[in-house]
């Protein structure tokens, strides 16, 4: 049996909605809430996704207050799954293909660097069978029909998703503005002319679709522009943002490595200060006059204001940014200067009374600054 927090810890992921303006007022997109947050196993590892729900604020919109959501997170796993489409789209070929039983399933996904037992390898082939048999059920027409009254229209995003070269690619097409998946298919080619047989059933429905959403694979774009021609088009922006800011993200990720190298010892430090914080305790109470006090009051003082410094060096640490928009080296960095020109000034106004040795340090900071510069 598997521990709740099999999954352990795992890089951050935001995903923001791929317009940034209310497809109906064109006034800018504002932040709402959280839509939703889980931890999800894929072939290339495990992501903390963070899909963030955005409104439109303008109360004369007549949309106004319906959320929009990232496309790109919706296509990264079902509802109520901590699983990826890519691992779903492999238990459907070890056992189609490979005919595996369901421990060989859960033995082929743990060798493969994902955690899973019998009883999740056997919930995925569910998953797996529910997927394929999605059809246009009156459910389904019921939450298309719901979801145009609310918005205007339903919005289209399809994506494929292939466990391993050289297989058969399962390609998934989705509303956004509900998350249902409106179709699902195991195809061999992925030609434009095989994906508007996916397509089709669903403008013939008659529900009005007012976006597309993909990401810039060609034949996916061929088959909505043949299709749906007048409906406006929207390459998912986070794959692209992601490929034109990669150099950056990388040189990043290199500033933030040689900062917190810079920021180790701190450990040493806060005992350095907790046996000062004692010792000031014990002055305080043995002092045999009011000035031995004051001067003892005075150091319980400045060593309270040193752990707030510690307290804010370590939040450094745990700073992981919104990359690539909010680069987490830079906002260390920046946050870290601030926290730096701050104990100047303490310094600088208790002069001469500061610890030489911590003067030097502080000078040393100085200099190690203008050379990350």
């Amino acid at each position: 049996m598997l521990l709740k927090n099999r999954l352990g810890d795992a890089p951050k992921v935001y995903f923001k909605p791929e317009f940034q303006n209310c497809p109906h007022c064109e006034r800018k997109l504002q932040r709402s809430h959280t839509a939703w947050h889980k931890k999800i196993s894929t072939l290339d590892g495990v992501i903390d996704a963070w899909s963030m729900a955005y409104t439109c604020k303008n109360p004369d919109c007549p949309h106004a207050g319906t959320s929009y959501k990232s496309a790109e997170a919706e296509m990264l796993s079902m509802k109520h799954s901590s699983y990826g489409y890519d691992v779903l789209c492999l238990v459907g070929e070890l056992r189609f293909k490979r005919h595996m039983m369901v421990k060989e399933l859960a033995d082929a996904l743990n060798e493969r660097g994902v955690k899973t037992s019998e009883r999740h390898a056997q919930n995925l082939y569910e998953r797996y069978q529910v997927l394929l048999a999605a059809s246009l059920d009156d459910h389904v027409r019921k939450v298309l029909a719901e979801t145009t009254e609310q918005n205007g229209g339903i919005i289209l995003s399809m994506d494929g998703v292939q466990p391993e070269k050289g297989n058969e690619t399962l390609y998934v097409l989705r509303e956004v503005f509900s998350g249902t998946v409106l179709a699902a298919q195991n195809m061999k080619s992925g030609t434009a002319a095989e994906l508007q047989t996916l397509i089709k059933p669903i403008i013939e429905l008659g529900f009005p679709i007012v976006g597309i959403v993909s990401d810039g694979q060609h034949s996916i774009r061929l088959a909505f522009e043949d299709l749906l021609p007048d409906v406006p088009y929207q390459y998912c922006q986070y794959h692209y943002l992601k490929d034109i800011a990669k150099p950056v993200v990388d040189a990043d990720r290199k500033l933030k490595t040689e900062l917190k190298k810079s920021l180790r010892g701190i450990r040493d430090i806060e005992r350095k200060i907790e046996k000062a914080e004692s010792r000031a305790k014990e002055n305080v109470n043995a002092a045999a006059s009011a000035s031995e006090h004051e001067q003892a009051t005075a150091q319980m003082a400045e060593a309270g204001i040193a752990k707030k410094y510690i307290a804010a060096t370590r939040a450094l640490l745990l700073e992981d940014g919104d990359p690539p928009l909010e680069l987490p080296g830079m906002l260390i960095y920046e946050r870290a200067q601030a926290i730096q020109a701050s104990l100047i000034r303490c310094l600088d106004k208790k002069g001469a009374l500061a610890p030489r040795r911590f003067r030097q340090n502080i000078q040393q900071n100085r200099t190690d600054d203008l050379h990350l510069r």
